[in-house]
């Protein structure tokens, strides 16, 4: 009997989701097999597999809801009922493979990773200590390394960091005008979605290394959503600071927001630390400038309320008005890059960002931006505009395999 092909698994946790990934390992390189979407741990839970080796698309091979049999819908539960089913889908469909390592998503990594690590109980232990900075995150991130490290115990395991691409951010870029002995205790900008940058960076590379290296500016669109400005491959300034709440509007999330209003929500209103952490995180954003009618682009999209198209246009302004500004942190733009879930599918949105944007010379070629082609600007344009897929996932399975030492 041959030998199994030994497999990165590459895991991505949020609050109410589970993402896995399975990565073949070729002369140094990875591609993905088979992609892993557990949505709703709430319940009930939605299951979607997609086998991605032989279309880079994927091809959808399973779907099904989740009953209470096969999910433990309990809260706390259903991370680690998720990910027993879908290790145990790995086994019994793929018994050619193995898993032999472990990469895991992290948002913050703080002051001390500036690169992925191999986790072990020191790393675990400080990671602990960021979770104040990133609630919707964080806890879920960790809880998944524990579950691996329970489930999967002789695979070493990396941790790669969403912070670890915003470290080169100048000082007076990431640090806050508040009293200096709160900046020395690490309350300044860290900036997220560092893993996604890092991979369209990478991309623009193999598709032009010198237009790689001039001044970019990458629109991260999505329920999340951000802004970094990079030179020479290097992260200059992000619209996302000290934690993953500010800057863009975003699907519930508020955005930019005068620290004033919270003071006046306290004082007028009364709301404590957790009512306002509810509020910006989960009530903010899209859906709380439609009046409640969806956290999600296309949704709004769809709907013929004008509080709908005000949700869009206040997200489509405000991309524009931080183009602007991260333009002035780096001296100028040569490129803009859209990404994420809206970025890389929303074709009205780029145009509209674009049409905004034209002072910085900016020019979008119609039939291009449709058809999402990775170049979307017209030969006129002198920004180059580009539509680009990020692959987080691929970037954290890279890191694995330098981390371990993997030829």
């Amino acid at each position: 009997m041959s030998a199994k092909k030994q497999m990165i698994l590459i895991v991505n946790a949020g609050s109410s989701s589970l993402k896995c990934s399975l990565f073949n390992v070729d002369q140094g390189e990875v591609s993905q097999h088979f992609r892993v979407k557990v949505a709703n741990l709430s319940g009930p839970a939605r299951l979607e597999i997609y086998d991605h080796s032989e279309h880079p698309d994927g091809v959808l091979v399973d779907k099904q809801m989740l009953d209470k049999e096969q999910l433990d819908v309990a809260h706390q539960q259903a991370h680690a009922q998720a990910l027993k089913f879908v290790l145990q889908w790995i086994e019994q469909n793929t018994p050619q493979y193995e898993i032999a390592w472990v990469g895991h998503r992290v948002v913050h990594g703080g002051e001390r990773y500036a690169q992925p690590v191999v986790v072990d109980a020191d790393v675990m232990a400080f990671l602990e200590t960021l979770v104040p900075l990133a609630p919707l995150h964080q806890p879920y991130n960790l809880k998944l390394i524990y579950l691996c490290q329970e489930f999967l115990p002789t695979c070493p395991q990396v941790a790669c960091f969403d912070t670890a691409f915003h470290t080169s951010i100048p000082r007076i870029a990431s640090e806050f005008a508040i009293p200096r002995q709160y900046t020395d205790e690490g309350v300044r900008r860290y900036g997220f979605h560092g893993l996604s940058y890092e991979y369209i960076h990478d991309k623009l590379s193999r598709l032009d290394a010198e237009l790689a290296e001039k001044k970019l500016i990458v629109a991260h669109l999505g329920a999340g959503s951000s802004m970094c400005a990079i030179d020479q491959g290097q992260s200059r300034a992000s619209t996302m600071g000290f934690t993953a709440v500010e800057g863009l509007p975003m699907g519930t999330r508020c955005g930019q927001l005068d620290p004033g209003v919270l003071l006046y929500l306290m004082q007028e209103k009364g709301m404590d630390a957790k009512a306002l952490e509810k509020m910006l995180y989960k009530e903010c954003g899209w859906y709380g400038v439609s009046g409640g009618i969806a956290s999600e682009m296309l949704a709004l999209k769809q709907s013929a309320e004008p509080l709908a198209k005000a949700a869009i246009d206040m997200f489509v302004y405000r991309i524009a008005r931080e183009t602007g500004s991260l333009a002035a942190a780096l001296g100028g733009v040569d490129v803009m890059v859209f990404t994420g879930g809206v970025g890389e599918n929303d074709a009205d949105l780029r145009a509209a960002v674009v049409k905004q944007n034209a002072w910085l010379g900016m020019e979008i070629d119609p039939r291009r931006n449709q058809a999402n082609e990775y170049l979307i600007s017209s030969d006129a344009s002198r920004v180059k505009i580009f539509s680009i897929p990020t692959n987080e996932e691929k970037m954290i399975a890279r890191h694995t395999l330098k981390q371990l030492g993997v030829a």
